[in-house]
């Protein structure tokens, strides 16, 4: 049977609900999170629930040694969780230079910085949640015990991924992968049952210690263990210094909205960035060349910019100031050709992940969004706990003179981020779309298919996307209309159409009416997406 091909047209209604929306890339993930809105819990529960529930149902995009950003709409009031962690204490460029290699790699255990998802969660839990962690993660425990069946988008991302590890990840430290995730030499197939005994004595360990298990407890020394039997730079020192940081977000005026992010080391200011360039110019018609030719060229020069100054914040030489500033904004937009370029550096005064939002019945609303970065991540996963660990050190730089380079107990430039909207201090909702470094791209489609366009939330994600991949060269999905990919490429863009919707991100959205106090929400149709409410 044809999971993954659909002869005709398909489209989803926004849905709509008032006393609790969960909406995320996995309708058993979603279902997890009703399930504690069910039962008592408020938004912040339930994100944690559907987040620890994506480890599980999701493994091809996050797991348990991932990492998490949020941002909390609560009493009023916006907060912002990093949960990203630092490279190894150990580790340097020389090192790593030392060991035959002239760019960080993408998998096994150099590319491994400390975990931050479980204490996201933790923090999350302690701060604002109402029930306690361990009925907050049942879903997802029982999931991992009692197995589920495999959904379309999910089995294809298994296949794919255990087709390039059987080919280049052969050496013994991959083979804790190949036990847990391809238990019977291959992937499971779309519809087969999967569980992992493994994941669930993991996730009830979390739960029953708050989390310090997995930083100073048993846990911690598994993974410390695990790092030195194969050269890996982690240590127990590295996991027991380690919190979640509560952070302070970062927003542009849009349009008369307040659009925020998680500021850097998340590249959440490549968004702001290029919507502040935006601001300067007025736009109304979506499918028009002019329109996405100023898009693309706002997004090239904020992503360069980006790319050049983002780093982490506590040695970030570029100030978010001037990032945002009017005077940046409107000299990128003075800059901007009628024709495509290619972006420079901008001179400044000196100075593959899962996304989910929720609401509920009280006015709280959470953001979310948690990644193990490429794929499965590093490949490694600790023998005997099910923990898959990212791979978000491979984004540090080996050059000495780059602002991202590697060093001893920094955070490198973070991709994930999720979004938030709100106007006139009341909240608008939480929205996200994950996929890389095409997340800050779908960022400002979506706000501005909602604001701009004035799209509902499904029609704002069911659009079709443009994504810059470098220099001139722009992708843009099938369904993207001929007469505008004519009229770019007239204006010196390169232009590709990608019949595979994958690259382009996967998004969510929530959005409450600010009279009634009903909730709107959209869900990736480019994923296994879902809405559950009530």
């Amino acid at each position: 049977m044809p999971y993954l091909t659909y002869p005709y047209p398909s489209q989803r209604m926004t849905t709509i609900s008032r006393n609790g929306m969960v909406a995320t890339s996995q309708p058993l993930a979603a279902q997890a999170g009703l399930t504690i809105l069910k039962k008592g819990g408020n938004a912040i529960d339930a994100a944690i629930a559907t987040a620890a529930c994506l480890t599980v149902v999701e493994p091809t995009s996050n797991g348990i040694g991932g990492d998490a950003f949020a941002l909390v709409w609560t009493n009023n009031h916006l907060y912002g969780l990093n949960g990203s962690g630092p490279a190894p204490k150990d580790i340097s460029i020389q090192r790593v230079q030392q060991m035959g290699h002239r760019k960080m790699p993408t998998h096994g255990w150099i590319p491994i910085t400390v975990p931050g998802a479980p204490s996201a969660w933790v923090e999350l839990n302690n701060r604002f949640g109402i029930l306690p962690l361990k009925d907050v993660l049942k879903p997802a425990i029982d999931y991992a015990r009692n197995g589920y069946p495999i959904s379309p988008v999910l089995g294809d991302n298994w296949r794919q991924a255990f087709e390039y590890y059987k080919e280049h990840l052969t050496g013994v430290e991959f083979q804790e992968w190949f036990k847990i995730f391809a238990p019977k030499n291959r992937p499971p197939y779309i519809g087969e049952m999967w569980n992992s005994d493994n994941h669930a004595e993991t996730l009830t360990e979390i739960a029953e210690t708050n989390g310090k298990s997995f930083y100073k407890g048993r846990l911690a020394k598994k993974i410390a263990a695990a790092s030195k039997e194969y050269g890996g730079f982690l240590c127990l020192e590295d996991l027991n210094r380690y919190k979640a940081e509560w952070v302070e977000p970062i927003s542009v005026k849009y349009r008369g909205y307040e659009i925020w992010e998680i500021p850097p080391n998340g590249q959440g200011l490549v968004a702001l960035m290029t919507l502040n360039i935006l601001n300067q110019c007025k736009i109304t018609h979506r499918e028009d060349a002019n329109t996405i030719h100023y898009q693309l060229e706002a997004m090239k020069q904020a992503f360069t910019d980006g790319k050049a100054y983002i780093t982490d914040p506590a040695i970030m030489k570029a100030k978010v100031a001037d990032l945002l500033s009017e005077k940046y904004g409107q000299d990128c937009y003075d800059n901007i050709q009628p024709t495509a370029q290619i972006p420079k550096q901008t001179t400044l005064p000196k100075g593959g992940t899962v996304y989910l939002a929720t609401a509920d019945g009280d006015g709280n609303m959470v953001s979310f969004i948690q990644s193990n970065y490429k794929g499965f991540g590093s490949g490694i996963v600790i023998p005997g706990t099910g923990i898959a660990m990212q791979n978000r050190g491979s984004d540090f730089s080996l050059d000495p003179g780059h602002e991202n380079a590697l060093a001893p107990g920094k955070r490198t430039y973070h991709t994930i981020i999720p979004g938030f909207i709100t106007k006139d201090n009341h909240a608008v909702g939480p929205f996200g779309v994950m996929g890389a470094y095409m997340q800050p791209q779908g960022h400002v489609q979506v706000v501005m298919n909602l604001i701009d366009f004035k799209l509902n939330p499904q029609a704002a994600l069911d659009a079709p996307r443009w994504q810059w991949l470098g220099d001139k060269k722009i992708a843009v999905e099938y369904t993207f209309p001929n007469s505008l990919i004519k009229q770019l490429a007239a204006k010196g863009h390169e232009m590709q159409i990608l019949y595979d919707s994958g690259s382009f991100g996967r998004g969510q959205v929530i959005i409450r009416d600010s009279n009634t106090g009903v909730l709107m929400g959209g869900t990736e149709a480019r994923a296994d997406g879902a809405i559950a409410c009530w």
